[in-house]
């Protein structure tokens, strides 16, 4: 049974992530939303503090594998490393989004490995920095849109396509690559890639200019004739029509609630900085008394407290399931949906109630509204997450509901 308590081993964790978040990246926020395309140096010693933290067998901030019930007294009580994540992840994305998605050897795309990789690739590819490079021109939300091929020619695979919005994608050391294996075969074709950076015919056309997480870069890629090692494939090369999406989807149903984390800590970063500055204000935020009693101002951030509980819950219980066996991918995208929305929604109020102190550089509240947006956007907008949840509870196909 899912319980809401935080878990008493993962306490220590959770410290040391705020402590890395408030230390660390609040002080260095600001310079590098300026600094955009500047790598932060400052980040080079955590990462290796965390890659330590790994090879001990602690907990780190990527996402985990998910688990396989193997029944017996603990079973459908762990509490492993997609929780580990989440809770981390919250904490880091208190202190900064930006500088928490630009830790190296952090990247989405080492959840990508988490998630469909062997063990003997999960060996062999330990250790790297790997972007997530899906989304193409023509293929955003609908993943299975993805245009990208990659043929077999002897040991080797041949890649050739575009990829836009790789998030880390130039600092990274290597990209998962999305591509079809077979467009006659449809989506159940699509497998994932790892390519190293320095292969010939990938190449880095451009980085992007954003609203907010610039101290994260964003870039994108073209690959003519790139050649992969067969092994790179990750996961089972076989083409399995009747498991449709299903490595693909895994993915995103551990990567899902590692963002909704990420906006979770950022809607209580805002938040908290509002209570502060009300209260300096003299608005008293008297929970005992109801709402309508009370100031506007105060109201409004009650209601924003509660919207971020409930999403905090959602999030937490996707991730839960994933330690514990359960298929979450219902969840996930639900926890995706609020989590998201909840981040713009309560980083504009807390902008608009703190009148000249949200809006100017005085405060981070600004930068906070900015950086939010990705959140509801990144690993399946808002709509394509409340799509999914539509077909999950009404029993129908991708085909059945557009």
């Amino acid at each position: 049974m899912f319980n809401l308590e935080t878990p008493k081993r993962l306490k220590p964790l959770i410290h040391q992530a705020n402590q890395i978040g408030a230390e660390m990246f609040r002080p260095i926020s600001r310079k590098y939303d300026r600094l955009e395309h500047t790598a932060p140096v400052e980040l080079e010693m955590l990462a290796s503090l965390m890659d330590g933290m790994n090879s001990s067998g602690g907990e780190g901030a990527g996402a985990g594998k998910l688990k396989q019930d193997s029944g017996g007294e603990d079973a459908g009580v762990r509490n492993g490393s997609n929780m580990a994540a989440v809770l981390g992840m919250i904490e880091l994305c208190w202190g900064d989004v930006g500088l928490a998605l630009s830790i190296p050897r952090q990247g989405l795309g080492n959840a990508a490995i988490a998630a469909v990789a062997n063990e003997e690739q999960l060996e062999r590819f330990g250790g790297r920095w790997v972007a997530m490079a899906i989304t193409e021109p023509s293929a955003g939300s609908d993943s299975a849109a993805i245009r990208a091929t990659a043929e077999r020619d002897g040991d080797d695979y041949v890649l050739n396509g575009e990829k836009i919005y790789v998030t880390a994608g130039e600092r990274a050391d290597a990209l998962v690559v999305w591509a079809s294996v077979d467009r006659s075969k449809g989506r159940a074709a699509i497998k994932a890639f790892l390519v190293e950076k320095d292969r010939p015919g990938l190449t880095l056309e451009r980085l992007e200019h954003k609203l907010g997480i610039r101290a994260s870069d964003t870039a994108a890629f073209r690959l003519e004739n790139c050649r992969v090692p067969a092994e790179n494939l990750l996961g089972s090369p076989e083409v399995d029509t009747s498991k449709g999406f299903a490595g693909v989807m895994q993915t995103f149903d551990n990567t899902r609630p590692i963002v909704a984390a990420m906006a979770i800590g950022l809607a209580r970063a805002a938040i908290e900085e509002t209570q502060r500055i009300l209260g300096e204000a003299g608005v008293d935020l008297d929970y005992r008394r109801p709402r309508t009693h009370g100031h506007a101002a105060a109201a409004k951030l009650m209601e924003c407290e509660a919207d971020w509980e409930a999403a905090k819950l959602l999030t937490l219980r996707a991730a839960w399931m994933a330690d514990n066996g359960q298929p979450n991918a219902l969840e996930a995208s639900m926890c995706k949906a609020k989590a998201g929305r909840t981040a713009v929604d309560t980083a504009l109020a807390c902008v608009e109630l703190c009148g000249a102190a949200g809006y100017g550089e005085t405060e981070l509240l600004e930068k906070w509204a900015r950086d939010a947006k990705i959140l509801d956007i990144f690993e399946g907008t808002q709509q394509i997450q409340l799509l999914i949840v539509a077909r999950r509870l009404l029993g129908k196909s991708s085909a059945e509901l557009k």
